[in-house]
């Protein structure tokens, strides 16, 4: 199940996936389950995408323990990690700070954690076992519904010791046997059980500083009078002003989500430099690129703290310095050449599949983005001051840019092959209907990978090549190589103005066909 579950009796969301088939024996169960813990179907929707991408990475890492065990069995040395109860209790010491720091300010709204339960909830015998123990002359009676639905809190509450153990062995790349993952779940609950009876004492009025490692963190009596700010919160209201786009919402709060657990706590104004660069020279020893910790890393957390300091959430942004050097290859990006456009154009002549045939033939002539052509509706192509144009519309799915949304005129070599009888033939609605979108909607994430290996399957296989990219490459190649006007090209592939001068004025669609026909139609072998 790719979306929330909500249960029909609390109405809560949950998380519900089956474990993959060659994971089951490692991981000794077949479905993953954990609560979202909101009624909220749009923060159970953003909550759901976090969760399941820190489940992905979980499994990643066991098919890669499972790798290493191969291995081991073949003469490695390499096996599944192991926990001591200690080392166990050392890894969960951060859930009694992260409990502490979430309620210090209102320690009576914790109800999630009973205390009065802890005692039973590692006991395998259910609550209401000694009724169905009882014999009478018709059988046992059943179980007081109060006895079964304490025996469902303690399930639940074990599930959820055992979820956040999980998160801890994925952030740390772990993968355990399955007492060692209990023995980390145990330590879970305790901690929690701890900090749970810390916060009975204070919410009855007993007056105590709660001391928590603050790990060099900054103290001073500004930071001691402000209310905590969570990284909860700075996400929110990041989304809400800038509204980026579905994937970046799910990726940018995976990544945040692993900054916070690996910090130990959410609070956001407790963060300091030298926390942000602790945690960058812990990726560097995970063997991360430098790339991908600048770019898909740091950028997440220093832009969702950059927010809360323009916002006066906090007073600074503590991972505004960190950066990471990142080597620039001399070997840049591709377009394709005329012999590897020509051999990509003749294949897609000879498919079946609409994806095929007709999305190489569109990015070749207009340099449009995959995920651009991929989700166009039979309406959006249609004459335009007398030229077949593609109208590239954010009604009918995301696109990048502002300057993304444009209509580009049909290039000559893509209307003699045929592409408006068969616009004709689907009428209305998605031309692609059978490319299914991805988990953000988008049906240009399934057809990258479709067209990626399908290219790479022709034997274009130069890492400098990006199979669906390169034919934006080739465009403003073509471009230079043709003497097109650099401001035409620009509003054809949907690149934004580079100047103020470049915004005076339009762009008309006989001036894009103009400069398009300067483009010679590649001969290919029929």
């Amino acid at each position: 199940m790719t979306r929330p579950f909500k249960h029909p009796v609390t109405g809560i969301y949950w998380l519900r996936r089956a474990v993959p088939a060659d994971l089951r024996p490692l991981l000794g169960k077949r479905e993953e389950k954990r609560t979202l813990g909101t009624r909220d179907p749009v923060e159970a929707r953003k909550r759901h995408a976090a969760e399941l991408a820190l489940l992905e990475e979980r499994w990643a890492a066991a098919r890669n323990t499972m790798g290493d065990a191969a291995k081991a069995s073949a003469g490695s040395s390499q096996q599944l990690a192991s926990l001591t109860e200690g080392q166990a209790h050392e890894r969960a010491a951060w859930m009694y700070t992260f409990w502490l720091n979430d309620y210090r300010d209102r320690p009576g709204e914790q109800t999630f954690w009973p205390t009065a339960l802890y005692d039973k909830l590692w006991i395998e015998v259910p609550a209401w076992q000694p009724f169905l123990d009882a014999t009478e002359e018709h059988g046992p009676p059943d179980p007081p519904p109060a006895a079964r639905q304490e025996d469902k809190r303690l399930k639940a509450l074990r599930e959820w010791c055992f979820d956040h153990a999980d998160d801890v062995l994925a952030v740390n790349g772990l993968v355990v046997a399955e007492p060692s993952r209990l023995r980390l779940a145990k330590a879970i609950a305790a901690a929690v059980q701890r900090a749970s009876l810390r916060l009975e004492r204070l919410a009855l009025g007993e007056i105590e500083d709660i001391l928590v490692p603050r790990n060099d963190r900054r103290v001073h009596s500004a930071s001691a009078s402000r209310a905590s700010v969570s990284f909860d919160e700075l996400v929110r209201g990041w989304i809400a002003e800038r509204k980026p786009g579905p994937k970046t919402i799910y990726e940018w709060s995976r990544e945040v989500r692993k900054f916070t657990t690996f910090l130990g706590h959410s609070d956001a104004d407790c963060v300091t430099p030298k926390d942000v660069v602790r945690w960058k020279e812990a990726l560097i020893e995970q063997g991360l690129s430098a790339k991908t910790i600048s770019d898909a890393k740091l950028a997440a957390i220093r832009t969702v703290l950059q927010w809360g300091a323009d916002s006066r959430r906090l007073s600074i942004n503590p991972a505004e310095r960190v950066r990471m050097d990142v080597k620039k290859s001399g070997k840049g990006r591709l377009g394709f050449s005329d012999a590897e456009a020509a051999i990509i154009l003749s294949a897609a002549l000879a498919e079946t599949n609409p994806v095929l045939r007709w999305v190489p033939w569109l990015c070749a002539y207009s340099g449009a983005r995959l995920s651009e052509v991929c989700q166009l509706r039979a309406e959006d192509v249609r004459e335009i001051d007398g030229f077949w144009c593609m109208v590239i519309d954010s009604d009918a799915g995301s696109v990048k840019t502002a300057a993304s949304e444009r209509t580009v005129p049909l290039h000559k070599a893509v209307l003699d092959t045929g592409f408006v009888e068969f616009v004709r033939k689907v009428g209305r609605g998605p031309l692609f209907a059978d490319l299914s979108p991805d988990r953000f909607g988008k049906r240009g994430g399934n057809g990258t990978k479709m067209l990626g290996r399908w290219v790479r399957g022709l034997g274009l296989t130069d890492t400098r090549l990006a199979p669906n990219h390169s034919w934006r490459h080739r465009l403003k190649t073509l471009g230079r190589r043709h003497g097109l006007a650099l401001d035409i090209v620009n509003a054809i592939t949907g690149h934004g103005s580079r100047t103020v001068a470049d915004r005076y004025g339009e762009v008309e669609v006989a001036a894009m066909q103009r400069e398009l026909t300067k483009i010679p139609e590649l001969p290919l072998k029929r």
